[in-house]
Protein backbone atom coordinates (compact mmCIF):
# COMPACT_ATOMS: atom_id res chain seq x y z
CA UNK A 1 0.00 0.00 0.00
CA UNK A 2 1.59 3.58 -1.04
CA UNK A 3 2.73 5.70 1.82
CA UNK A 4 0.86 8.78 0.48
CA UNK A 5 -2.62 8.17 -1.45
CA UNK A 6 -3.48 9.44 -4.86
CA UNK A 7 -3.73 12.43 -5.02
CA UNK A 8 -6.72 13.99 -7.14
CA UNK A 9 -6.99 15.86 -10.02
CA UNK A 10 -7.90 19.37 -10.20
CA UNK A 11 -11.05 19.67 -11.86
CA UNK A 12 -11.02 22.21 -15.33
CA UNK A 13 -13.28 23.13 -17.06
CA UNK A 14 -12.92 24.02 -20.98
CA UNK A 15 -14.50 27.33 -23.01
CA UNK A 16 -14.22 26.99 -27.49
CA UNK A 17 -15.37 30.22 -28.24
CA UNK A 18 -16.61 30.20 -32.05
CA UNK A 19 -17.16 33.61 -33.56
CA UNK A 20 -19.18 33.23 -36.50
CA UNK A 21 -23.01 34.17 -36.61
CA UNK A 22 -25.31 33.70 -39.60
CA UNK A 23 -26.47 37.65 -38.64
CA UNK A 24 -25.20 39.92 -36.03
CA UNK A 25 -28.18 40.36 -33.11
CA UNK A 26 -28.97 44.26 -32.54
CA UNK A 27 -27.85 43.57 -28.82
CA UNK A 28 -25.35 41.77 -29.09
CA UNK A 29 -21.55 42.94 -27.81
CA UNK A 30 -20.49 39.30 -27.81
CA UNK A 31 -17.15 39.07 -30.39
CA UNK A 32 -18.29 37.31 -33.75
CA UNK A 33 -18.59 37.66 -37.20
CA UNK A 34 -21.59 37.27 -39.69
CA UNK A 35 -19.33 35.15 -41.58
CA UNK A 36 -19.84 31.99 -44.27
CA UNK A 37 -16.39 32.16 -45.41
CA UNK A 38 -15.16 28.44 -45.55
CA UNK A 39 -11.61 29.11 -45.77
CA UNK A 40 -11.54 31.37 -42.82
CA UNK A 41 -13.57 29.24 -40.98
CA UNK A 42 -11.00 25.96 -41.60
CA UNK A 43 -8.52 28.04 -40.92
CA UNK A 44 -10.03 29.25 -37.61
CA UNK A 45 -10.41 25.28 -36.96
CA UNK A 46 -7.25 24.37 -37.54
CA UNK A 47 -5.69 27.22 -35.22
CA UNK A 48 -8.30 26.05 -32.30
CA UNK A 49 -7.39 22.75 -32.04
CA UNK A 50 -3.35 23.49 -32.51
CA UNK A 51 -4.13 26.13 -29.71
CA UNK A 52 -5.66 23.13 -27.70
CA UNK A 53 -2.44 20.76 -28.33
CA UNK A 54 -0.35 23.06 -27.64
CA UNK A 55 -2.16 24.11 -23.53
CA UNK A 56 -2.57 20.13 -22.81
CA UNK A 57 0.83 19.47 -21.58
CA UNK A 58 0.17 22.33 -19.06
CA UNK A 59 -2.24 20.35 -17.04
CA UNK A 60 -1.42 16.87 -16.56
CA UNK A 61 -2.26 17.41 -12.62
CA UNK A 62 -6.18 18.34 -13.82
CA UNK A 63 -9.23 16.57 -14.98
CA UNK A 64 -11.77 18.27 -17.62
CA UNK A 65 -15.25 17.77 -16.58
CA UNK A 66 -16.68 20.40 -18.04
CA UNK A 67 -16.71 21.62 -21.98
CA UNK A 68 -18.61 24.66 -23.32
CA UNK A 69 -18.21 25.49 -27.06
CA UNK A 70 -19.92 28.99 -26.74
CA UNK A 71 -20.09 31.96 -29.11
CA UNK A 72 -21.03 33.23 -32.10
CA UNK A 73 -22.97 30.29 -32.97
CA UNK A 74 -21.57 26.90 -32.66
CA UNK A 75 -24.52 25.22 -34.12
CA UNK A 76 -24.00 27.83 -37.09
CA UNK A 77 -20.17 26.37 -37.51
CA UNK A 78 -21.34 22.57 -37.81
CA UNK A 79 -21.10 19.28 -37.10
CA UNK A 80 -18.33 18.35 -38.13
CA UNK A 81 -16.27 21.27 -36.74
CA UNK A 82 -17.49 20.88 -33.55
CA UNK A 83 -16.72 17.57 -33.68
CA UNK A 84 -13.25 17.64 -34.61
CA UNK A 85 -12.42 20.45 -31.84
CA UNK A 86 -13.57 18.13 -28.87
CA UNK A 87 -11.50 15.10 -30.85
CA UNK A 88 -8.46 17.26 -30.15
CA UNK A 89 -9.34 18.15 -26.50
CA UNK A 90 -9.74 14.42 -25.40
CA UNK A 91 -6.35 13.56 -27.15
CA UNK A 92 -4.82 17.00 -25.27
CA UNK A 93 -6.45 17.08 -21.76
CA UNK A 94 -7.55 13.87 -19.57
CA UNK A 95 -11.24 14.22 -19.49
CA UNK A 96 -13.52 13.15 -17.22
CA UNK A 97 -16.03 10.32 -18.30
CA UNK A 98 -18.79 11.93 -17.31
CA UNK A 99 -17.84 15.41 -18.60
CA UNK A 100 -20.69 18.00 -19.03
CA UNK A 101 -20.11 18.97 -23.15
CA UNK A 102 -22.40 21.45 -24.20
CA UNK A 103 -22.84 23.34 -27.32
CA UNK A 104 -24.79 26.35 -27.54
CA UNK A 105 -27.51 26.38 -30.90
CA UNK A 106 -29.66 28.76 -32.28
CA UNK A 107 -33.33 27.24 -34.03
CA UNK A 108 -32.55 28.16 -37.62
CA UNK A 109 -29.18 26.27 -37.22
CA UNK A 110 -30.49 23.22 -35.61
CA UNK A 111 -30.60 20.22 -38.40
CA UNK A 112 -31.07 16.38 -37.42
CA UNK A 113 -27.76 15.55 -39.04
CA UNK A 114 -25.83 18.08 -36.74
CA UNK A 115 -27.40 16.96 -33.80
CA UNK A 116 -26.98 13.48 -34.66
CA UNK A 117 -22.89 13.90 -35.23
CA UNK A 118 -22.73 15.76 -32.17
CA UNK A 119 -24.50 13.08 -30.00
CA UNK A 120 -22.48 10.04 -31.44
CA UNK A 121 -19.43 12.46 -30.64
CA UNK A 122 -20.63 12.65 -26.90
CA UNK A 123 -21.82 16.49 -26.80
CA UNK A 124 -24.78 16.07 -24.27
CA UNK A 125 -26.29 19.13 -23.18
CA UNK A 126 -27.57 22.03 -25.48
CA UNK A 127 -28.27 25.53 -24.64
CA UNK A 128 -30.89 27.26 -27.13
CA UNK A 129 -31.38 30.90 -28.11
CA UNK A 130 -34.94 31.49 -27.63
CA UNK A 131 -35.17 34.81 -26.35
CA UNK A 132 -39.26 35.39 -26.90
CA UNK A 133 -41.73 33.58 -28.56
CA UNK A 134 -43.03 36.35 -30.30
CA UNK A 135 -42.37 37.04 -33.69
CA UNK A 136 -42.46 40.66 -34.56
CA UNK A 137 -39.88 41.05 -31.04
CA UNK A 138 -37.36 38.74 -32.58
CA UNK A 139 -37.08 40.12 -35.99
CA UNK A 140 -36.80 43.84 -34.08
CA UNK A 141 -34.29 41.85 -31.86
CA UNK A 142 -32.08 40.85 -35.10
CA UNK A 143 -33.05 36.97 -34.50
CA UNK A 144 -32.31 34.61 -37.71
CA UNK A 145 -35.71 32.32 -36.07
CA UNK A 146 -38.95 32.76 -35.60
CA UNK A 147 -40.98 30.54 -33.03
CA UNK A 148 -42.25 28.03 -34.85
CA UNK A 149 -38.36 26.97 -35.69
CA UNK A 150 -38.38 26.95 -31.65
CA UNK A 151 -40.64 24.00 -30.94
CA UNK A 152 -39.31 22.49 -34.04
CA UNK A 153 -35.64 22.26 -33.16
CA UNK A 154 -36.68 21.07 -29.32
CA UNK A 155 -38.68 18.03 -30.97
CA UNK A 156 -35.19 17.54 -32.83
CA UNK A 157 -33.11 17.92 -30.06
CA UNK A 158 -34.86 15.22 -28.31
CA UNK A 159 -35.66 12.73 -30.90
CA UNK A 160 -31.66 12.97 -31.19
CA UNK A 161 -31.91 11.94 -27.49
CA UNK A 162 -30.21 14.69 -25.60
CA UNK A 163 -31.92 14.94 -22.01
CA UNK A 164 -30.51 18.26 -20.59
CA UNK A 165 -31.57 20.99 -22.50
CA UNK A 166 -31.45 24.69 -21.37
CA UNK A 167 -33.64 27.57 -23.29
CA UNK A 168 -32.33 31.40 -23.32
CA UNK A 169 -34.93 34.04 -22.88
CA UNK A 170 -34.60 37.56 -22.58
CA UNK A 171 -36.97 40.48 -20.93
CA UNK A 172 -37.48 44.18 -21.08
CA UNK A 173 -37.35 43.73 -24.90
CA UNK A 174 -39.23 46.42 -27.55
CA UNK A 175 -42.52 46.42 -26.95
CA UNK A 176 -42.70 43.70 -24.24
CA UNK A 177 -46.05 44.17 -21.29
CA UNK A 178 -45.44 41.92 -18.46
CA UNK A 179 -48.18 39.97 -19.73
CA UNK A 180 -46.49 39.47 -22.82
CA UNK A 181 -43.74 37.80 -20.98
CA UNK A 182 -45.49 35.79 -18.39
CA UNK A 183 -47.20 34.48 -21.67
CA UNK A 184 -43.48 33.78 -22.85
CA UNK A 185 -42.66 31.83 -19.69
CA UNK A 186 -45.67 29.76 -20.39
CA UNK A 187 -45.05 28.85 -23.68
CA UNK A 188 -41.53 28.07 -23.15
CA UNK A 189 -42.70 25.54 -20.04
CA UNK A 190 -44.04 23.46 -22.72
CA UNK A 191 -41.35 22.72 -24.18
CA UNK A 192 -40.13 21.07 -20.82
CA UNK A 193 -36.45 22.57 -20.63
CA UNK A 194 -34.37 20.97 -17.93
CA UNK A 195 -33.17 24.52 -17.24
CA UNK A 196 -33.98 27.78 -18.23
CA UNK A 197 -31.64 31.43 -18.29
CA UNK A 198 -33.79 34.93 -17.92
CA UNK A 199 -32.03 37.85 -19.15
CA UNK A 200 -32.72 41.20 -18.67
CA UNK A 201 -31.81 43.46 -22.22
CA UNK A 202 -29.18 45.54 -21.41
CA UNK A 203 -28.00 48.25 -23.83
CA UNK A 204 -24.66 47.92 -24.68
CA UNK A 205 -22.39 50.40 -26.48
CA UNK A 206 -21.40 49.91 -29.47
CA UNK A 207 -24.23 47.35 -30.84
CA UNK A 208 -26.82 49.02 -33.33
CA UNK A 209 -29.43 49.09 -30.50
CA UNK A 210 -27.57 51.57 -28.72
CA UNK A 211 -28.07 53.79 -31.74
CA UNK A 212 -31.82 53.69 -31.60
CA UNK A 213 -32.66 52.52 -28.48
CA UNK A 214 -34.66 55.53 -27.01
CA UNK A 215 -37.20 54.95 -29.51
CA UNK A 216 -37.06 51.05 -29.24
CA UNK A 217 -40.11 51.31 -26.55
CA UNK A 218 -37.62 49.47 -24.08
CA UNK A 219 -39.56 48.74 -20.83
CA UNK A 220 -38.05 50.78 -18.06
CA UNK A 221 -35.91 49.48 -14.77
CA UNK A 222 -39.34 49.05 -12.75
CA UNK A 223 -40.90 47.26 -15.27
CA UNK A 224 -37.96 45.03 -15.84
CA UNK A 225 -37.50 44.05 -11.99
CA UNK A 226 -41.33 43.17 -12.23
CA UNK A 227 -40.62 40.76 -15.28
CA UNK A 228 -38.07 39.86 -13.11
CA UNK A 229 -39.67 38.41 -10.32
CA UNK A 230 -42.86 37.26 -12.41
CA UNK A 231 -40.01 34.51 -13.85
CA UNK A 232 -38.39 34.13 -10.18
CA UNK A 233 -42.46 33.53 -8.85
CA UNK A 234 -43.42 31.05 -11.55
CA UNK A 235 -40.53 28.96 -12.56
CA UNK A 236 -40.37 28.30 -8.68
CA UNK A 237 -43.74 27.19 -9.30
CA UNK A 238 -43.09 24.73 -11.70
CA UNK A 239 -40.42 23.02 -9.76
CA UNK A 240 -37.06 24.50 -11.11
CA UNK A 241 -34.66 25.96 -8.84
CA UNK A 242 -33.07 29.36 -9.01
CA UNK A 243 -29.31 28.91 -8.39
CA UNK A 244 -28.34 31.94 -9.80
CA UNK A 245 -29.15 35.01 -11.02
CA UNK A 246 -30.95 34.95 -13.89
CA UNK A 247 -30.48 31.01 -13.52
CA UNK A 248 -33.12 28.09 -12.83
CA UNK A 249 -32.83 24.57 -13.25
CA UNK A 250 -34.89 21.16 -12.87
CA UNK A 251 -32.90 19.17 -10.18
CA UNK A 252 -29.98 18.11 -10.81
CA UNK A 253 -29.89 20.06 -14.01
CA UNK A 254 -27.32 23.34 -12.91
CA UNK A 255 -25.04 24.17 -15.23
CA UNK A 256 -21.68 22.63 -14.08
CA UNK A 257 -19.44 24.91 -16.34
CA UNK A 258 -20.92 27.83 -15.62
CA UNK A 259 -20.76 27.24 -11.67
CA UNK A 260 -16.95 26.99 -12.48
CA UNK A 261 -17.26 30.79 -13.12
CA UNK A 262 -19.50 31.57 -10.19
CA UNK A 263 -17.52 28.96 -7.66
CA UNK A 264 -14.15 30.27 -8.46
CA UNK A 265 -13.08 27.36 -10.21
CA UNK A 266 -10.35 27.06 -13.10
CA UNK A 267 -11.34 27.34 -16.68
CA UNK A 268 -9.31 27.46 -20.01
CA UNK A 269 -10.68 29.30 -23.08
CA UNK A 270 -9.89 28.64 -26.76
CA UNK A 271 -10.22 31.56 -29.73
CA UNK A 272 -10.93 35.02 -29.61
CA UNK A 273 -11.79 36.89 -26.98
CA UNK A 274 -12.34 33.64 -24.42
CA UNK A 275 -10.96 34.32 -21.04
CA UNK A 276 -9.43 32.00 -18.64
CA UNK A 277 -8.32 31.80 -15.07
CA UNK A 278 -5.76 29.16 -14.32
CA UNK A 279 -2.80 27.97 -12.36
CA UNK A 280 -3.53 31.85 -10.39
CA UNK A 281 -3.03 33.64 -13.41
CA UNK A 282 -6.20 35.43 -15.34
CA UNK A 283 -5.66 36.03 -18.91
CA UNK A 284 -7.48 36.27 -22.07
CA UNK A 285 -7.08 36.17 -26.24
CA UNK A 286 -7.03 38.96 -28.77
CA UNK A 287 -10.36 40.57 -29.82
CA UNK A 288 -9.34 39.58 -33.54
CA UNK A 289 -9.92 36.43 -35.42
CA UNK A 290 -7.79 36.86 -37.81
CA UNK A 291 -5.18 37.96 -35.62
CA UNK A 292 -5.51 34.84 -33.33
CA UNK A 293 -5.34 32.63 -36.14
CA UNK A 294 -1.61 34.11 -37.53
CA UNK A 295 -0.60 34.12 -33.54
CA UNK A 296 -1.36 30.24 -33.59
CA UNK A 297 -0.16 29.52 -36.98
CA UNK A 298 3.03 31.79 -37.15
CA UNK A 299 4.25 31.06 -33.21
CA UNK A 300 2.79 35.00 -32.23
CA UNK A 301 1.49 36.81 -29.03
CA UNK A 302 -2.40 35.53 -28.86
CA UNK A 303 -3.20 35.98 -25.34
CA UNK A 304 -3.48 39.87 -23.38
CA UNK A 305 -3.95 41.18 -19.80
CA UNK A 306 -1.74 38.12 -18.36
CA UNK A 307 -2.11 38.91 -14.75
CA UNK A 308 -1.91 36.75 -11.44
CA UNK A 309 -4.56 37.53 -9.19
CA UNK A 310 -3.70 39.03 -5.37
CA UNK A 311 -4.86 37.69 -2.95
CA UNK A 312 -7.64 40.10 -1.23
CA UNK A 313 -8.70 40.42 -5.20
CA UNK A 314 -9.54 36.83 -5.04
CA UNK A 315 -11.86 37.75 -1.50
CA UNK A 316 -13.40 40.62 -3.86
CA UNK A 317 -13.80 37.97 -6.66
CA UNK A 318 -15.36 35.73 -4.23
CA UNK A 319 -18.05 37.92 -2.91
CA UNK A 320 -18.75 39.23 -6.61
CA UNK A 321 -19.62 35.95 -8.01
CA UNK A 322 -20.75 34.28 -5.08
CA UNK A 323 -23.56 36.63 -4.29
CA UNK A 324 -24.56 35.95 -7.56
CA UNK A 325 -25.13 32.55 -6.27
CA UNK A 326 -28.63 31.29 -4.09
CA UNK A 327 -26.03 29.32 -2.08
CA UNK A 328 -24.09 32.72 -1.32
CA UNK A 329 -21.08 33.38 0.94
CA UNK A 330 -19.93 31.71 3.78
CA UNK A 331 -18.35 33.43 7.05
CA UNK A 332 -15.80 30.98 8.03
CA UNK A 333 -14.83 29.94 4.60
CA UNK A 334 -14.42 33.56 3.54
CA UNK A 335 -12.02 34.25 7.17
CA UNK A 336 -10.75 30.93 6.34
CA UNK A 337 -9.74 31.62 2.55
CA UNK A 338 -8.89 35.07 2.83
CA UNK A 339 -7.62 36.37 6.55
CA UNK A 340 -10.38 38.91 6.59
CA UNK A 341 -12.70 39.72 9.26
CA UNK A 342 -16.16 38.75 8.26
CA UNK A 343 -17.63 41.18 10.98
CA UNK A 344 -18.07 44.23 8.88
CA UNK A 345 -19.43 42.44 6.04
CA UNK A 346 -21.93 40.98 8.30
CA UNK A 347 -23.02 43.89 9.98
CA UNK A 348 -23.93 44.97 6.54
CA UNK A 349 -25.49 41.92 5.30
CA UNK A 350 -27.87 42.26 9.04
CA UNK A 351 -28.88 45.70 7.20
CA UNK A 352 -29.81 44.15 4.00
CA UNK A 353 -32.04 41.58 5.97
CA UNK A 354 -33.92 44.00 7.71
CA UNK A 355 -34.94 45.22 4.33
CA UNK A 356 -35.79 41.76 2.51
CA UNK A 357 -32.51 42.07 0.30
CA UNK A 358 -30.57 38.91 2.34
CA UNK A 359 -31.05 35.80 4.22
CA UNK A 360 -28.44 34.17 6.29
CA UNK A 361 -28.46 30.29 7.11
CA UNK A 362 -26.19 29.15 9.86
CA UNK A 363 -22.65 30.88 9.08
CA UNK A 364 -23.67 31.54 4.88
CA UNK A 365 -25.71 34.75 3.91
CA UNK A 366 -27.29 35.08 0.08
CA UNK A 367 -29.57 37.36 -1.73
CA UNK A 368 -32.74 37.49 -1.90
CA UNK A 369 -34.65 37.99 -5.59
CA UNK A 370 -35.45 41.44 -4.66
CA UNK A 371 -31.60 41.74 -3.65
CA UNK A 372 -30.61 40.42 -6.59
CA UNK A 373 -31.93 43.54 -8.31
CA UNK A 374 -29.95 45.24 -5.94
CA UNK A 375 -27.15 43.10 -6.03
CA UNK A 376 -24.57 45.70 -7.93
CA UNK A 377 -25.29 48.23 -4.95
CA UNK A 378 -24.96 45.80 -2.33
CA UNK A 379 -21.60 44.32 -3.51
CA UNK A 380 -20.14 47.39 -4.20
CA UNK A 381 -20.80 48.35 -0.24
CA UNK A 382 -19.40 45.38 0.66
CA UNK A 383 -15.85 45.57 -1.33
CA UNK A 384 -15.95 48.68 -0.21
CA UNK A 385 -15.99 47.53 3.30
CA UNK A 386 -13.87 44.89 2.71
CA UNK A 387 -10.90 47.04 1.50
CA UNK A 388 -10.61 48.70 4.88
CA UNK A 389 -10.54 45.57 6.41
CA UNK A 390 -6.89 44.92 7.98
CA UNK A 391 -5.89 41.58 6.96
CA UNK A 392 -6.30 38.89 10.13
CA UNK A 393 -2.68 37.33 11.51
CA UNK A 394 -2.26 34.10 10.79
CA UNK A 395 -1.99 32.16 13.91
CA UNK A 396 1.88 31.65 13.98
CA UNK A 397 2.32 35.05 14.10
CA UNK A 398 0.37 35.73 17.69
CA UNK A 399 3.32 35.10 19.22
CA UNK A 400 5.50 37.28 17.34
CA UNK A 401 3.27 40.04 17.83
CA UNK A 402 0.50 39.76 20.00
Amino acid sequence: MPLFGKREKTPLGLYVHIPFCRSKCEYCDFYSLASKDDTLMDDFQKAICAHIRETGHLAPGYRVDTVYFGGGTPSFFGGDGLSTMLTAIRRSFDVSDNAEITFEANPDSVSDKLLSRLRAEGFNRVSLGVQSDDNQILTKLGRPHDYAQVVSAVERIRKAGFSDLSLDLMYGLPDQTQQAWVKTLEHVLKLKPEHISCYGLKVEPGTPLARYWELANLPDDDAQADMYLAAVAILKQKGYQQYEISNFARKGHASRHNLKYWNGGEYIGFGPDASSDFAGKRFSAIRDLRGYIKGIQNGGVVMREIQEVPPKERAGEYLMLRLRTTAGIDAEEYQRRFLLPFQPLEGYLHKCQERGLAVKDGSRWHLTPAGFLLSNTVISDLLLLQERSPALRRPDERGLHG
